[in-house]
């Protein structure tokens, strides 16, 4: 009689989500991250998470308990967010993208896929930019259409914001040459449809219930099978 599978049993049980520190550009960088229980090496392309702004990764942990199953996956608290250090003075969009670039160099990660969360679009499109060989896929969750500056007491998240209000994101999504995924609600206004579709005219879109920033916390199981197939390639 042919043994059973431990992985096989585990398949349909979350892991446990850890959590760690690394080190980048602005100090350290806390991480929360989740491993197949075969190592993950032999897996989907690693997934990088990165949370709406404001925000902390700490929204990701239900997902990556999911996601973690199949690919290793990281979801950092972006620096001067959650328990990462912050920046000391003002920052540019380049150079939050390129902390987030620091953990990639550190774990050594050939390939990755990125997801992000609403006004985090912007990051993940200039760290896209950065690295083309590197990001195979893009994922844009909740993409925030018509985004504002934010107030904020620190210099450096004033600039941040601004930097996002600022994003020229059509212009600059339509120089990434990684595969792109959005996902909206579907109950969501047709305005904000249409708008997505002037602003990624060559993605895919994922119309599902509820498909905005709250659903990695809220509906990861939504989210999980949502995504699944475009980032398996």
């Amino acid at each position: 009689m042919p043994k059973p599978n431990p992985r096989s049993a585990l398949s349909h049980e979350p892991l446990k989500v850890r959590r760690g520190y690394f080190e980048c550009r602005y100090g350290q960088l806390h991480v929360h991250h989740a491993m197949p229980p075969g190592g993950g090496f032999e897996e989907g392309t690693p997934l990088l998470c990165v949370h709406e702004v404001p925000g902390t990764a700490r929204t990701f942990v239900p997902f990556l308990a999911r996601i973690g199953l199949d690919r290793m996956a990281y979801a950092p608290d972006l620096p001067g967010f959650g328990e990462s250090d912050a920046p000391v003075g003002p920052v540019a969009i380049a150079d939050y993208a390129g902390a987030l670039g620091d953990f990639l160099d550190t774990m050594r990660l050939r390939r990755i896929d990125i997801l992000a969360l609403g006004r985090s679009g912007a990051l993940a499109a200039e760290l896209a930019l950065a690295r083309p060989a590197q990001v195979a896929r893009l994922v844009l969750v909740g993409l925030a259409t018509g985004t504002a500056a934010a107030p904020a007491p620190a210099l450096w998240e004033r600039s941040l914001m601004e930097g996002i209000a600022e994003y020229p994101l059509r212009e600059r999504c339509a120089r990434v040459t990684a595969k792109v995924l959005a996902v909206r609600d579907r109950n969501g206004t047709p305005e904000v449809a249409a708008r997505l579709r002037e602003l990624l005219p060559a993605a895919r879109v994922a119309e599902i219930e509820g498909g905005n920033v709250h659903l990695p916390a809220q509906a990861p199981e939504r989210l999980h099978e949502a995504v699944r197939d475009f980032l398996r390639g």
